[in-house]
């Protein structure tokens, strides 16, 4: 089974805005002059940057194909299953001590817990998904954290 990425509208932009500048690099590196394999009797150090440059700018360029060619776009879902915590949900949650944090429910390519986007598959976000309102959700790793639903909003387009 091929494996799906989902993204929000913003990250499917900046990959695909990576995906045609990395082409237009690679096609520009091809038009320019290799460096010769061979210097005196040693192999060329700038023939060596070159390769490994261009095998790095072509890994990436497949990686975001495979991205591109197997993306769910992460959509709101319909106005009656709105009041769970799914994929793309904003959530605010209450600890016990009355702190609070509010976390984005993203995509592993997406996740970034100092912007507070969190994966749907990080410890937080499984626990979070299917949640209500004013549930409890209860998160163990290295510490027991006791978190309650606040609020969940979802960015509609």
């Amino acid at each position: 089974m091929e494996e799906i990425f989902y993204l929000t509208k913003e990250g499917l932009e900046r990959l695909k805005k990576e995906y045609q500048e990395l082409k237009r690099i690679k096609k520009e590196k091809l038009k320019g002059e290799f460096p010769k394999i061979l210097h005196s009797e040693d192999l060329n150090p700038e023939y060596i940057a070159f390769k490994e440059d261009f095998g790095f700018l072509e890994s990436r360029i497949n990686e975001l194909e495979h991205v591109l060619n197997n993306y769910k776009l992460i959509t709101p879902p319909p106005k009656g299953k709105r009041d769970r915590v799914q994929i793309g949900a904003t959530v605010t949650l209450e600890e016990e001590d009355g702190s609070i944090n509010e976390f984005t429910i993203v995509g592993t390519l997406e996740a970034n817990p100092a912007e507070g986007k969190i994966s749907y598959l990080s410890p937080v976000g499984k626990a979070l998904l299917g949640k209500k309102l004013g549930e409890k959700v209860v998160i163990t790793s290295p510490i027991k954290v006791v978190y309650k639903v606040k609020k969940i909003k979802y960015k509609l387009a």
